[in-house]
């Protein structure tokens, strides 16, 4: 059983853990937030610096937390790609002069697989094959969970991620940023069913539409278009217009991925990443589940925004199959889920 202290830094949140297989002996995240609101997103330059800044005392908190002496740490992990390439570099700075230092093997990992053992955190038996529906700021993916380390992605988003539809629809009703808490919050107070969005397909060459694949920017462009009309009109229902985006953005979701486990033989789908938190996807999810006989599992909510711990657990599992990296290995700022395993040496 592979005990790994891993530290994730690939946008705005410092993140420290020691993870046991599938057991968090603790988690320590450091959010910026607040640093960044004031832009209405992620300032990359202001993250490095951020990081910078607070990993050391992340890393202390996390083996104070763990009560654990560097003699019990197996190994040392980190985000390496994709994400934010200064940010990345803390990181993964941080996680390779451990590693020499204490005389431990290195292992990067790929951010999206963090996401996909998010699951495993929250579910000790659970075991490839499943559809993993990765939902976040950045990504919005259908990806078949094959076997550890082995994935093949269904469906994407064309434009838009899920979380930055969110986002930027939340900066047209002047809300605040991050959007997506602010939105699910309000969506709870306004009618669902007041306006009618688009579900955003995409057409194929021969005709029809593509059954898997996302895409979020023309609903976000019917909300503009909305609010302009509403504005002009008086009063803007803030709350339904809330309601029925957050509302249509659950139903694409939960519609693709269902069709997306049926079409495939699958018959549980996870769910990673920001949005994963989502009372409206939660919802619906849920119910297409029992519809269809699926099983659909939710990570607690802690570790649904970036964290240590997920990274942590996809690197014990690499690490227990005998698998380690260079410490010559680089960060990226992209790299296909399909590719993971070129990120170890046997």
């Amino acid at each position: 059983m592979a005990t790994i202290l891993a530290i994730e830094t690939s946008c705005d949140e410092t993140a420290v853990s020691i993870v046991k297989n599938r057991q968090v002996l603790s988690s320590i995240v450091s959010s910026q937030i607040e640093l960044h609101k004031t832009y209405g997103g992620v300032v990359p330059e202001l993250a490095s610096r951020q990081h910078l800044e607070i990993i050391n005392p992340c890393i202390s908190q996390a083996m104070l937390a763990a009560n654990l002496e560097w003699k019990n740490i197996d190994a040392i992990a980190a985000t390496c790609t994709p994400g934010l390439v200064g940010a990345l570099l803390v990181g993964m700075a941080a996680a390779k002069t451990l590693a020499m230092l204490y005389h431990k093997p290195f292992l990067g990992v790929h951010h999206l697989e963090g996401h996909i053992y998010a699951s495993y955190l929250a579910q000790p038996k659970l075991e490839p094959p499943f559809l993993c529906l990765l939902v976040s700021g950045g990504h919005t993916s259908s990806i078949h969970v094959k076997d550890y380390g082995e994935y093949k992605l269904l469906g994407s988003t064309r434009d838009d991620a899920a979380g930055e539809a969110f986002d930027k629809v939340a900066r047209l009703l002047d809300l605040g940023y991050p959007g997506g808490p602010i939105i699910d919050r309000l969506a709870q107070q306004g009618n669902a069913k007041a306006f009618k969005l688009p579900e955003g397909k995409i057409s194929l060459p021969e005709g029809g539409y593509h059954p898997y694949d996302y895409s979020f920017s023309g609903m976000k462009t019917a909300v503009l278009r909305l609010v302009e009309k509403l504005a002009v009109a008086g009063e803007i229902p803030v709350a339904d217009v809330a309601a029925s985006f957050q509302d249509t953005v659950a139903k694409v979701l939960t519609k693709r991925s269902v069709k997306c486990a049926l079409d495939h033989d699958l018959d549980t789908i996870t769910i990673g990443g920001g949005v994963a938190a989502n009372s409206g996807l939660r919802k619906h999810l849920q119910q297409a589940a029992e519809k269809h006989n699926l099983k659909v599992y939710f990570p607690p909510l802690k570790f649904c925004t970036d964290n240590a711990a997920m990274i942590g657990c996809a690197a014990a599992q690499h690490f227990n199959l005998g698998h380690t990296s260079s410490l010559n290995l680089e960060v990226r700022s992209r790299m296909a889920i399909s590719q993971v395993m070129q990120l170890y040496q046997p």
